[in-house]
């Protein structure tokens, strides 16, 4: 019994890594029986005799689980937004953190284009907010490379979703980064899941020492998620949640919150709190609709 990752699902195929190859095998009958689909991410023990194909045989235990896009095990997510081109929006990118952070997944923002912003934009202080926050927090701009290897060294021994709006700069980045992928900057990528193929399947690709999700991430940017699990959502609010007076909290009028206070105090930007306020709206709203 040999254990690996599954890198590819394709029609009933999963193609496994072993750290040495790649190996094409089938999924034993129990995991139809039991309506277990193995997912590209997983970590699985396989049995291959080096003549027919292998056979999946258990599935670790996994330590998250996307939907859309299905892929399991994910360490972290680089959340790509432009300061313009299109126009950076702070609502958008707290949606997108909260949906990462809920799944358990560290997020790493990425700002492209800031070479088409001044040099007094409100949106540098935008990004210091979100540090201080505790984000990890990497600006770029067209034609600076200085930042590739901070970058580069992001993927080592992880596993990668890369997201973000359309038209920020996606495959501009990974073509930088390895040119060799040789994406068409601009037109639909395979490399970035978009297109026709991505309901047959997902793929995890080889860079720089880590695998990257074949996918354009997150399909679908509605909050699918139980008020509590907003609430705790964000790490900086999990953490403050602590210090609430009720187990439970949700931040809008109980007495003695913890994440109130924070953001009277200016710890946690008015507008952060706003959206968290507009998600939880999104939420109640639609549980009504049931």
């Amino acid at each position: 019994m040999t254990t690996g990752r599954i890198i590819r699902v394709l029609s009933g195929f999963y193609t496994v890594n072993d750290g040495h190859r790649d190996i094409v095998c089938k999924a034993r009958g129990k995991f139809r029986k039991d309506a277990f689909k193995p997912l590209a991410g997983d970590l699985c023990d396989f049995s291959y005799d080096g003549a027919n194909d292998g056979y999946i045989m258990a599935v670790h235990p996994r330590k998250n689980q996307l939907t859309r896009p299905p892929v399991a095990n994910v360490d972290q997510a680089l959340i790509l937004v432009s300061a313009k081109e299109p126009d950076f929006s702070s609502l958008l990118l707290d949606r997108f953190l909260a949906l990462v952070e809920s799944h358990q997944i560290i997020p790493v923002i990425i700002i492209t284009k800031m070479d088409l912003i001044e040099s007094d934009s409100p949106l540098y202080e935008t990004i210091q907010a979100y540090q201080n926050c505790g984000y990890q927090v990497i600006t770029t701009s067209q034609d600076d490379f200085s930042n590739n290897e901070e970058i580069k060294a992001l993927f080592k021994d992880k596993i990668t979703v890369i997201t973000g709006q359309s038209g920020v700069g996606k495959s501009s980045l990974l073509n930088r980064l390895t040119p060799e992928l040789q994406l068409k900057t601009g037109v639909i990528s395979n490399v970035l899941g978009r297109g026709k193929h991505t309901t047959r399947h997902v793929e995890l690709f080889y860079l720089n020492d880590g695998w990257v999700a074949d996918t354009p991430g997150f399909s679908s940017l509605d909050i699918e998620l139980t008020e509590r699990e907003l609430a705790v959502s964000y790490h900086d609010f999990a953490k403050l949640s602590q210090n609430c007076k009720f187990r439970g909290c949700l931040h809008v009028s109980e007495p003695d919150c913890a994440v109130k206070e924070a953001v009277a105090a200016g710890e946690i930007p008015s507008w952060r709190y706003e959206h968290y306020l507009m998600f939880l709206n999104e939420i109640k709203n639609r549980k009504g609709k049931y």
